[in-house]
């Protein structure tokens, strides 16, 4: 069970942006497809780790299955992706005090200057009680696409 929130980003704090440009956070190069949208079924490249995920229903809370893949079989099925290939980098960012995780993601390509953060969640309660910061925008956890 895959538990998060998700925001759009406006425009990251000089601190945050700065610590990203000195490589404290450690950062993924990921690129990504999807095979579906209803149910979601994606193909994704994560650092050298490659994997097929079903998501089912749902928005705060929703099944995530991770099926792994070899290099040749994402580059198969990537072709096959409707829509555009993602391309992004996403750098992992603790939240201080909590032990939660800020996944935020910089998007090149297409969607480049996309900003993007999910924090993931053990438990639904805690997801809704969740005081995001300050410099997160718009929650778009409950809306499609």
């Amino acid at each position: 069970m895959e538990i998060e929130r998700k925001w759009l980003i406006k425009k990251l704090p000089e601190q945050i942006a700065d610590e990203i440009g000195a490589g404290r956070y450690p950062q993924h190069c990921i690129i990504q497809g999807y095979l579906c949208t209803d149910p979601v079924v994606r193909v994704r490249k994560d650092s050298d780790q490659y994997y097929l995920t079903y998501k089912g229903k749902g928005k705060l809370s929703r099944e995530e299955c991770n099926l792994p893949l070899n290099a040749d079989a994402f580059e198969k099925l990537v072709k096959k992706c409707e829509g555009i290939v993602l391309h992004k980098d996403r750098y992992e960012i603790p939240i201080e005090n909590n032990g939660l995780v800020i996944e935020l993601d910089l998007f090149h390509g297409d969607y480049e200057g996309l900003i993007y953060a999910e924090v993931e969640f053990a438990a639904e309660d805690e997801a809704k009680s969740f005081d995001a910061p300050s410099w997160f925008g718009r929650e778009v956890t409950y809306e499609k696409g």
